[in-house]
C-alpha cells in the first residue's frame, strides 16, 4: 500500500528499531511507495512512511529491492562529497559517502544477503540505512 510521506524531524531523528519478520508488510509497503515515487526518488527508510523499523527500500538496476536490518560491514577508504536530496526535506544537502560499500542485511522473505554496491546506488543505501540511525543530511 502506498503511504504518505513523513516530514517530521523529530521523528525522523529517532533510531529505528530492528525489523522481524513480522514486518514484512511495511517492507512491501516501502516497496509500494518507493514504485509509486519513481520519477523523484530512487530510496526510501521505513520511517519516512513513519514506521520505526529498520527497513529501506532501494532501486538498484531496473529492480526495487527492501532491506531489513542493512549494516555496512566493509566500505572503501576513499569518500565523495555529493549534494542529496531526501522527500522527507527540502532541497538538497551536502553529504560524504563511501565510493563503495558492502552490505548485509534480510531479505523480504528474511534470508540473510550479502552484496557490494558502488557508485550513486552506494550512496542511496549509506543515505537510507543514516535514516534508520536517526540521521538526516
Amino acid at each position: 500500500m502506498v503511504k504518505n510521506i513523513i516530514k517530521d524531524t523529530e521523528f525522523l531523528q529517532k533510531m529505528a528499531e530492528p525489523a522481524t519478520r513480522k514486518d514484512k508488510a511495511v517492507a512491501e509497503d516501502l516497496l509500494d511507495t518507493l514504485k509509486a515515487n519513481k520519477a523523484i526518488c530512487v530510496g526510501l527508510a521505513a520511517n519516512m512512511i513513519g514506521v520505526a523499523k529498520s527497513i529501506i527500500a532501494v532501486q538498484v538496476g531496473k529492480q526495487n529491492i527492501a532491506m531489513l536490518n542493512p549494516q555496512i560491514v566493509k566500505h572503501s577508504d576513499e569518500c565523495s562529497e555529493v549534494m542529496e536530496g531526501c522527500l522527507s526535506l527540502l532541497g538538497e544537502r551536502p553529504a560524504k559517502r563511501y565510493t563503495w560499500i558492502e552490505v548485509e542485511y534480510k531479505d523480504i522473505k528474511f534470508k540473510p544477503q550479502k552484496q557490494r554496491f558502488s557508485g550513486f546506488t552506494a550512496e542511496v543505501i549509506q543515505h537510507e540505512i543514516d535514516h534508520c540511525n536517526g540521521i538526516i543530511i
